[in-house]
């Protein structure tokens, strides 16, 4: 599909996104602390299978497997020389399930650090790592860019900026947010109102609000309300876990079910968002909750 089309079905009705990427594949073989990104190589067809699931769920969105895609985070995996290839893959495997029945988000997650001066990455270096991941994303076939699960609006600054820069017309960013004494706010300490901000002037056509910590979704309709209020006439997107993870019996479990997703998208909905879907935790069977009680 085209990145025109995006923009005027988004005009035109809610969107729907997919659900988590990393969670599923855990539960399809991946083990935990593996790359996922290297199954886009290894694996196509698990990768395959996870977008075709989301799409058979109702998804209007498929979110490419290329989170932790930039130079920088494959490092820590010895694979950055691998960086283009695999981004290449993620964006061509969504679009090989999807053809022309959903618009593909290639996803560009935080570059693994802190921006100097609290950490030593140069600001050059993560725009140039994520310039990279933008562009093959752009090669494989993404139709818009996610900068998403963003704590430093610095960092958000620099990512949609490089997004710009390699040709991408429709750049989404979300934040992970988390409570606080004085409301919702980032891991740096950033408001909603300020994140919006800083994103729009940076370039970003949506923002919105992804993984957060210890919010529940009651939480993410409240927190809807300050991002549709902070972002004026651009599209706000609102994507919650499925419930903060919780250990039993070895296993990492979220509480949320399928049907309190379907419940909460009717609120993000009427608290102004215009996409909804799911972050960590979240399944098909949570899209597919979702969908029920949308339009299509």
């Amino acid at each position: 599909m085209r990145t025109e089309s995006l923009r005027q079905e988004l005009s035109r009705r809610p969107l729907l996104g997919d659900g988590a990427t990393g969670t599923q594949l855990q539960q399809m073989g991946l083990a935990p602390g593996a790359c996922g990104e290297r199954w886009n190589l290894d694996h196509p067809e698990r990768v395959r299978e996870l977008h075709r699931r989301y799409l058979t769920a109702g998804s209007d969105l498929l979110t490419t497997n290329s989170f932790g895609g930039t130079t920088t985070v494959l490092a820590g995996h010895g694979l950055e020389a691998s960086a283009h290839a695999i981004n290449v893959a993620a964006a061509r495997l969504a679009r090989e399930v999807a053809g022309e029945q959903a618009w593909i988000l290639g996803d560009m997650g935080p570059f693994g650090g802190l921006l100097e001066p609290l950490g030593e990455v140069s600001p050059d270096t993560a725009a140039a790592a994520f310039r990279q991941q933008a562009v093959a994303l752009l090669e494989g076939g993404a139709d818009a860019l996610l900068v998403e699960t963003m704590s430093d609006p610095v960092e958000v600054e620099i990512a949609v900026g490089a997004a710009r820069e390699a040709g991408a017309a429709v750049v989404i960013a979300t934040y992970a947010f988390q409570k606080s004494a004085v409301g919702y706010r980032t891991m740096m300490g950033t408001s909603a109102a300020e994140a919006v901000t800083r994103a729009l002037a940076a370039g970003a056509t949506v923002v919105g609000a992804n993984c957060g910590t210890d919010l529940s979704l009651r939480d993410y309709e409240r927190l809807t309300v300050e991002l549709v209020a902070a972002a004026g006439n651009a599209p706000v997107i609102v994507q919650p876990n499925a419930g903060s993870p919780v250990l039993r019996e070895g296993k990492i479990c979220y509480a949320e079910s399928a049907a309190e997703f379907a419940t909460a998208a009717t609120r993000f909905l009427a608290a102004g968002a215009r996409i909804v879907g799911g972050c960590c935790g979240s399944t098909p069977e949570h899209i597919a909750a979702m969908r029920s009680v949308m339009e299509r």
